[in-house]
């Protein structure tokens, strides 16, 4: 593996992580009246576009980094949506 694709994995890990605990909680507590559903809809499409671009590029760090953010990120837009609609 090369410096580039380790540096590209760490920061993968590092960032894809730091969604963990806010898929977490929000799953746990289904609390979502301090998430935006236009910030959440908008970073899933941008994540989901950056996967594509990975894929692309055969860049896996990318692919990687975008394929685990995309699921968490999905997880909570759909806990928002579910919830905010169970509301009406």
């Amino acid at each position: 593996m090369t410096l580039q694709d380790t540096l590209g994995f760490a920061a993968a890990a590092l960032t894809t992580g730091s969604f963990l605990p806010q898929a977490w909680l929000t799953l746990r507590t289904r609390d979502v009246s301090g998430i935006s559903l236009a910030m959440y809809g908008s970073f899933t499409a941008g994540v989901a576009l950056w996967l594509a671009y990975g894929v692309m590029l055969g860049e896996w760090p990318i692919v990687a980094a975008n394929a685990v953010t995309l699921t968490l990120a999905s997880t909570i837009l759909v806990t928002k949506i579910v919830i905010e609609r169970q509301k009406l």
